[in-house]
């Protein structure tokens, strides 16, 4: 569901806009009729999630090595 709100609208009304906008809510705001900016849920990745990708790229690449080189040691190695 979306609504728009005026700007002084939403300024005097915010904490009641942010709850709704937990629940699933998105608002528009409005500036002389001209939507400026929207109000809603977070949609993208929560940080629990975003840790969990971490720790799963580094348990992947935990058995990747180098044969005992260094990075500069390859670098140096293709500018030959």
């Amino acid at each position: 569901m979306s609504v728009t709100i005026a700007a002084y609208e939403a300024k005097t009304h915010f904490s009641e806009l942010l709850e709704r906008a937990t629940n699933g809510e998105t608002i528009t705001v409005s500036r002389h009729g001209t939507p400026v900016a929207q109000l809603g849920p977070i949609t993208g990745p929560q940080p629990d999630e975003a840790k969990d990708a971490v720790a799963t790229i580094r348990q992947l690449r935990s058995p990747l090595t180098l044969g005992g080189l260094s990075i500069n040691d390859l670098k140096n190695e293709g500018r030959k």
